[in-house]
């Protein structure tokens, strides 16, 4: 029985392990040419999403300077600090000055149960009590009021009903206890402020076909409460909930809270403060902010300048590694770097150019400089130029947009060549997995003939050896009968 071989060449004493090796090796160069292939287009379509953000960036910065609010943007200044105000941004807020009084800030209800309510906040106010009530509130008065009802135990205690007012979202408002030294008190306060937001009624009875028993009375002293009306053991407004009250330009406004939106058009006043007796009105200038537009011209010039240098690394060669970069060579990206310039060229309104309003091109690297004192002086002098020249229906706003929409788009060139990458990727894995389900059937030929052969030189081997023995013995024999 001949012995089995655990490891290719044992038996022949043949480095077949590594001559296999060498041939898998050999085999393998088509899948790394595959594989090289496969990171190329990769590398591609990763250069191509990267371009597609750099002209998505320019576009962006683009449309930002076709808006009008960048050209009619205004800003606030406030003298005294009864107020502060923000201007909204595409508000059509307008310059002008404004005189403004705080008469009254906007305030939130707070209301309290009366003197030493009760002993212990979480013991039973209606001792004995069984069944349940309904607390009803009237929140708001006039046309405006509205009802709600919510249920508690009818021997719940003040702890009890504050935490089921502040978990009703829809009563909005808030419960706590407050211990005055002598006694526990119900503390009910409005979450927003203004008189819409008052309790103006609260009443305590049983519903309808309840079987409960006992005395409530002590809960319905404690809790009921009417607006207008004295009950020294029920609740009573400590803090009234109330609208906050300026005077703008002569005319009183009022608001629910002490935000005014509206009041002046495009701005929201904050109050902050009432004004003292007497004092004078503080005042809100609005005025003409070209900040805003200078800051969109120079968004624009870092985006166009950014994706030039983008392009222009996504192209690069390096000569001394003989290697080129992702697109190296690719039209499409060499493509939308001269759609983009050329929507900047023979841009003009009216007179005006890019170049005359302080935004030239460095020819010797294709980006584009902004000399701020000269766009600054172009928008003080000539904005309304200015704005044709960005925002007009041929300007540069929409020029630019409409170019990198060709690519950018849905359907566009980058998307169309990012698919068409794909697809090649997916035949490329195709070929990858084929070749080398082929190498693998090649190598376990190689193998199991690499077996046969190690078997049979170790036959071959053994019966040499055997032979070599034999013929030892026989020339040993010959020797003795010499002798």
């Amino acid at each position: 029985m001949s012995t089995p071989i655990s490891s290719i060449g044992v038996g022949s004493g043949l480095p077949l392990n590594e001559l296999l090796e060498d041939l898998r090796k050999a085999e393998n160069a088509p899948l790394a040419a595959l594989q090289t292939r496969a990171d190329k287009e990769s590398a591609r379509f990763s250069a191509y999403g990267t371009l597609k953000s750099a002209i998505d960036a320019v576009s962006t910065a683009a449309s930002a300077l076709g808006k009008g609010e960048t050209f009619h943007a205004v800003k606030a200044n406030v003298t005294g600090d009864t107020f502060t105000a923000t201007v909204e941004a595409g508000s059509g807020a307008i310059a002008g000055k404004h005189s403004i009084t705080v008469n009254r800030l906007a305030t939130a209800q707070v209301m309290a149960s009366g003197q030493a309510s009760v002993e212990a906040g979480n013991k039973p106010v209606a001792e004995g009590a069984t069944g349940t009530v309904n607390l009803n509130f009237t929140v708001g008065t006039g046309d405006g009021a509205t009802s709600h009802s919510l249920s508690v135990a009818a021997n719940a205690s003040l702890q009890d009903i504050a935490k089921a007012i502040t978990d009703d979202a829809d009563l909005n408002f808030s419960a706590t206890l407050m211990n005055d030294g002598e006694g526990f008190r119900l503390i009910i306060s409005s979450n927003e402020t203004g008189a819409a937001n008052t309790i103006t009624g609260i009443s305590v009875v049983r519903p309808d076909g309840d079987t409960g028993t006992g005395d409530i009375s002590r809960l319905q002293d404690i809790l009921d409460y009417e607006a207008g009306s004295v009950n020294e053991d029920g609740m009573k407004a400590t803090i009234e909930g109330r609208n906050a009250e300026a005077t703008i330009n002569g005319i009183k406004v009022t608001s629910q809270s002490n935000e005014l939106k509206g009041a002046i058009q495009g701005v929201t006043l904050t109050l902050n403060k009432e004004a003292a007796e007497g004092a004078q009105p503080d005042s809100l200038q609005l005025s003409r902010n070209d900040s805003v537009a200078t800051t969109a011209v120079n968004n624009f010039v870092s985006a166009y300048n950014a994706l030039q240098s983008t392009i222009k690394s996504l192209t690069s060669y390096d000569v001394d590694a003989q290697k080129g970069a992702a697109l190296s060579g690719d039209s499409l990206a060499r493509r939308a770097q001269s759609q983009m310039r050329d929507a900047l060229n023979g841009l003009a309104a009216n007179g005006l150019t890019l170049s005359s309003i302080g935004i030239t091109t460095d020819h010797t690297t294709g980006n584009l400089v902004v000399d701020e004192k000269k766009l600054n002086a172009a928008l003080t002098e000539n904005r309304a130029n200015v704005e044709q020249l960005f925002a007009g229906e041929t300007g540069l706003s929409k020029r630019v947009t409409a170019a990198a929409e060709v690519f950018t788009k849905s359907d566009g060139l980058i998307k169309t060549s990012q698919d068409g990458i794909e697809r090649t990727l997916k035949l490329l894995e195709n070929q990858y997995d084929a070749t080398q389900d082929r190498i693998n059937e090649k190598m376990e030929t190689y193998r199991r003939q690499f077996v046969q052969l190690d078997s049979f030189m170790a036959q071959m081997n053994g019966v040499s050896s055997y032979l070599t023995t034999q013929l030892s013995m026989l020339n040993n024999l010959s020797s003795s009968n010499k002798k």
